[in-house]
């Protein structure tokens, strides 16, 4: 009787769906820093201090420097109708193509480790429509789109799929906007 009820929990529990099964928390293993570069919308995030008053209109753009860096531009509509801006710097992660180091202190800071923050691009559309960033903490995390709005069944699956790195996706927030 034992035997064949440890034989039945064993069945049952090779017999689960491949979308529950955890996914790692990494990077992708490739990405073309060309193809990423360019202009962004946020269609969700976790909250963040920093983006606390961003309520509309978030997007990140990417420029690829001459000195091997990206410059980084984030801004958003505020909750009174301003518009916030913040610049930074991004370093690519040697041997990681889908990691990236951002900074937004003052450039006489970027000696400091903590000034570097993990940028990780785990999820990647392959013709570059969306991009999913967390980090290791997954404290973090942005989804993020070419245009400003992204169909609902897109959404559910890139959560979906977050969630089964580890990420608290019940805790996302979408700006006014970003879901069709």
């Amino acid at each position: 009787m034992i035997r064949s009820l440890l034989l039945a929990i064993a069945l049952a529990g090779g017999t689960a769906d491949a979308r529950d099964a955890a996914l790692p928390n990494a990077s992708v293993p490739a990405m073309d820093l060309q193809r990423y570069s360019g202009e962004w919308h946020e269609i969700a995030r976790l909250p963040m201090f920093f983006q606390r008053n961003c309520v509309a209109n978030i997007t990140a753009t990417y420029t690829l420097r001459a000195d091997g860096l990206v410059g980084v531009r984030n801004a958003c509509d505020d909750k009174d109708g301003g518009r916030m801006l913040s610049e930074g710097t991004a370093r690519p992660v040697a041997g990681h193509p889908g990691r990236l180091q951002v900074r937004f202190a003052p450039d006489w800071l970027a000696w400091a480790p903590m000034a570097w923050a993990d940028y990780w691009v785990v999820d990647l559309d392959p013709d570059y429509r969306w991009a999913v960033v967390g980090g290791p903490s997954r404290k973090y995390l942005w989804i993020l789109s070419r245009t400003p709005s992204m169909d609902r069944a897109q959404y559910d699956g890139i959560r979906a799929r977050a969630a089964r790195r580890g990420y608290p996706v019940g805790e996302l927030v979408l700006p006014r906007g970003t879901l069709d």
